[in-house]
């Protein structure tokens, strides 16, 4: 668990030092933390659209006082008060890894962004397999009911257009 931590709090210092060399190093603490809660709550979407796949549910039947929507976000809200917001500890572990060595952090410093760039493309691939899905089992936005209204509403764009052209060229009042 301690490595867990140690892990959690790395990831907001390379954060925590990204905002602080950028041109605008004010409230750093703040967009770190927001990064990180950012960041897990895409994990969390991804491991919900992976849920909805295995079960077969759709995201209708889901909503945010389901307990499996609802406890994820209250824990994540937890662990984001206890690390960030109800101590400083966190000044501790900047100084602490502060002192790493350079070849440490910057291998600390790929092994992070990697993970950042896992945890966005994982999100973008579990919504393209959630649509794939939508679209393989027509629900959702496929659902033929749905696709039926869309050509029909297509389908009468395309006759008005045609009437006015008519209009237009004057081909309605000849006979």
């Amino acid at each position: 668990m301690q490595k867990v931590k140690r892990a959690y709090y790395y990831l907001f210092y390379k954060l925590y030092k990204h905002y602080e060399n950028s041109s605008e190093p004010w409230w750093s603490d703040f967009k770190a933390s927001a990064s990180i809660g950012a960041l897990e709550i895409w994990l969390i979407l991804s491991i919900l659209n992976y849920f909805l796949m295995i079960t077969g549910e759709t995201i209708g039947n889901l909503n945010i006082w389901q307990p499996s929507v609802f406890i994820p976000f209250i824990l994540l809200f937890l662990l984001h008060y206890i690390a960030f917001i109800r101590t400083d500890i966190w000044k501790e572990y900047i100084k602490e890894f502060d002192q790493l060595s350079k070849e440490k952090n910057k291998k600390g410093g790929t092994i992070t962004w990697l993970i950042i760039i896992f945890i966005i493309i994982n999100t973008i691939l579990s919504y393209y397999l959630l649509f794939q899905r939508a679209k393989q089992n027509q629900t959702g936005p496929y659902a033929p009911e749905i696709v039926a209204k869309e050509r029909r509403e297509d389908s009468l764009q395309k006759a008005q257009q045609i009437e006015n052209l008519k209009k237009i060229y004057g081909e309605g009042s000849k006979k």
